[in-house]
């Protein structure tokens, strides 16, 4: 059983909100994170990115940058930018983006359901990714960026949400500079929590979406805190991290492209025809006339092709499918076909012949590559949550660069002090 609890949330005031709420720390470089704080004090990138507040002698991981955002992040609170919840609440956070609506529950989850599997994982964390975000929430003494998690759909859950979007006022709706509208409900009510909490407790499994290093991150700073206070009960806020869940049926998974640099010596016409040996290939006629939707593969098992300025569809053949968890991945057959064997892409991980592309930035992304420094580029039918459940319940691990989460949760808007 999961347990997903309520809490006692810091969170900014009504009138602030919308200038509080930033993007994560991790989708910035330093020079991009300065420019974005600029003329923007309350954004919280200034406290997710408090190197944004020196200058550039001063390194990124220096202590005084950990100490800048825990004295930023309490004294907005101590002026008013923030304010405190009164009782433990849950919290309905809706995303929308170009008209599609994923809605979800902020809440905390349990470092002991990380730790035991009942919170599953795909990806692997590497300690040197987890080294800042350990020392910035300790240092803050709070969690400040959400964990995206998914579980699968649950009526009672559904019927709370719905029936409190639809009688209670948002005490957030803004549209971001981004075009993403935020909506935030609170569910305060006894009867709600209980109903939640309880639904919770009866769902096998939960699972990281995206954000693994900072729940990583989190979570050894909990144990951290077990060893340094032996008498702990379990009840503290440093057993629990924050999170947003959301259900299955109302999330979605982007594509992640790929884009390789050169055909390994190869000729176009060369590399056409060993494409044509793995694939059933057909070129998408009139390409130019037709959308992005349209370019787009439609099903698991077909790639666009983007090669010498024509567009081709890419059909896996049946006999290559594969029913294994991971090596059944679009991405993986991608990935053993052709750009291993023919491409020479050993490790994607390493290897800087190849780029990974957001579905974010869309297919013109990927035609602008092979316009400037690439070869080939392929667009993706995106994995699905289906998929990523089968690869977690597994135990197995996702290929890199396999799912693509948009719109991204905001830094800001909810944080838990620990």
């Amino acid at each position: 059983m999961a347990v997903i609890r309520p809490f006692f949330s810091i969170r900014p005031s009504e009138e602030k909100a919308d200038k509080i709420a930033a993007l994560p720390y991790d989708v910035y470089n330093r020079e991009e994170a300065k420019a974005a704080v600029a003329n923007h004090p309350l954004s919280f990138l200034n406290i997710d990115r408090a190197e944004t507040q020196f200058d550039d002698t001063v390194d990124t991981y220096d202590e005084r940058v950990y100490q800048k955002a825990h004295d930023l992040l309490w004294d907005m609170v101590e002026k008013g930018d923030f304010i405190r919840e009164k009782k433990r609440c849950y919290y309905i956070y809706e995303l929308t983006m170009n008209g599609r609506t994923q809605t979800g529950i902020t809440a905390c989850a349990s470092i002991d359901d990380y730790a035991n599997g009942v919170i599953k994982k795909h990806e692997n964390t590497r300690a040197e990714k987890e080294a800042d975000r350990i020392h910035h929430v300790d240092t803050c003494n709070a969690q400040t960026g959400p964990i995206f998690l998914a579980y699968r759909s649950n009526k009672r859950i559904n019927e709370v949400v719905d029936r409190v979007k639809s009688s209670d006022t948002p005490v957030y709706d803004f549209v971001a500079d981004d075009g993403i509208r935020h909506c935030v409900w609170v569910i305060d009510k006894d009867a709600d929590i209980a109903v939640i909490e309880q639904a919770f407790s009866s769902i096998g499994e939960i699972y990281i979406a995206d954000g693994h290093h900072r729940a990583a991150s989190a979570v050894k700073v909990g144990f951290m805190r077990r060893e340094a206070n032996p008498d702990y009960t379990g009840e503290e806020e440093f057993n629990y991290f924050l999170s947003v869940l959301f259900p299955d049926d109302r999330l979605m998974i982007m594509d992640y492209n790929r884009a390789v640099k050169d055909l390994n010596g190869m000729s176009k016409e060369d590399f056409l025809a060993k494409v044509c040996e793995i694939f059933d290939v057909s070129e998408i006629e009139h390409a130019s006339d037709q959308s992005e939707e349209q370019l787009r593969p439609k099903q698991k098992g077909e790639y666009s092709m983007f090669l010498g300025e024509k567009w081709y569809l890419c059909r896996l053949k049946e006999a290559d499918k594969n029913p294994d968890p991971v090596k059944g991945l679009d991405v993986s057959l991608l990935q053993d076909l052709l750009l291993d064997p023919v491409l020479g892409i050993k490790d994607p991980k390493t290897d800087d012949r190849i780029d990974f592309i957001g579905g974010i930035r869309g297919l013109k992304e990927l035609e602008r590559r092979v316009h400037t420094d690439c070869a080939v580029a392929f667009a993706m039918y995106p994995t699905s949550i289906g998929e990523l459940f089968a690869v977690a319940d597994a135990g197995l691990l996702m290929p890199p660069k396999s799912t693509w989460f948009e719109p991204k949760l905001r830094s800001g808007l909810f944080i838990h002090e620990i």
